[in-house]
């Protein structure tokens, strides 16, 4: 018995030592990584590894190269194709405000009735800026305005238990639709009104954009004392926006024409003008009166 036993545990030795290693069920393939103890890779070896292969790969150089120039061509027309629709130029005319120009405009399209002098500046042929005209059209404060409009509008209806995302981005776009149809109809006029004059289509959507204010005011004094509240403001808002809207378009498009020009053009020029005032009181109130209840 001690003989078999100590046989079988020689035995058991030897096998153990002669037994040849499993055949591993994967190739080895990280000969080109630093191993750690445990047979593991060390940390940012691949990606070392991946950008080294990359950099000295010619055809990854020239794909790179060649990506970097269809890169640079595409913004090169993308700066064309604008430049050609929008001039980057005028439309920064319309944004050179400051703080004294958009509180004296404020003041002035909440009450106009005192402003004396509407038209235009000119210095060597070319308008004044905002910030150093207070007739000059902004873009600045319909911009910001309608940003305000949105952020009161959401703050209503939550008040109102009605907020949703949906709803907001019914009254925001319903908003925008409204100016830019209002402004191409006013663009329609003009020229079926075949009026020569300096006003661009940023000067109409700027006209265009200063209801946002009187909307703005009529929300929040509806907010704060109620539906009779927010009906003086609107009829406030609404004259003072229509009177600004026409001495400031009967300035700077129809001044001209209508000293010179035959008499059915300067009715024509004149009810365009008495039009585009008139339709902003329905305007503010289709946009605002279903904020407040």
């Amino acid at each position: 018995m001690a003989y078999h036993s100590g046989y079988g545990a020689h035995g058991s030795k030897h096998r153990a030592r002669a037994a040849p290693d499993p055949p591993p069920l994967f190739d080895d393939t990280s000969g080109g990584y630093s191993s750690q103890p445990g047979g593991y890779p060390a940390p940012g070896a691949d990606v070392a590894f991946n950008v080294n292969h990359l950099l000295g790969d010619p055809m990854a150089n020239v794909a790179m190269a060649y990506g970097s120039s269809i890169a640079s061509h595409g913004k090169d027309m993308v700066h064309k194709e604008l430049h050609r629709f929008v001039s980057v130029n005028k439309l920064k005319y319309f944004f050179a405000v400051d703080t004294a120009y958009v509180a004296k405009k404020l003041g002035l399209l909440v009450f106009p009735y005192t402003h004396q002098n509407w038209e235009v500046q000119y210095s060597r042929d070319m308008p004044l800026p905002p910030r150093q005209d207070l007739n000059a059209p902004d873009l600045y404060i319909p911009t910001m305005a309608f940003i305000t409009y949105v952020l009161l509008a959401g703050m209503a209806l939550g008040i109102q238990k009605r907020f949703s995302p949906e709803v907001l981005g019914l009254c925001a776009s319903t908003a925008l639709v409204w100016v830019v149809m209002e402004v191409l109809a006013l663009l329609l006029g003009v020229y079926l009104a075949t009026v020569r004059s300096d006003l661009s289509t940023f000067h109409l959507l700027a006209y265009s954009g200063y209801k946002y204010v009187g909307m703005i005011l009529s929300v929040l004094t509806g907010l704060l004392f109620g539906s009779d509240g927010y009906y003086v403001a609107l009829a406030w808002t609404s004259s003072s926006l229509m009177y600004f809207i026409v001495r400031s378009l009967r300035t700077a498009a129809l001044g001209p024409d209508t000293m010179g020009g035959p008499a059915p053009r300067q009715r024509l020029q004149l009810y365009l003008t008495l039009g585009a005032a008139a339709f902003q009181p329905l305007i503010i109130y289709w946009l605002t009166f279903h904020l407040v209840r």
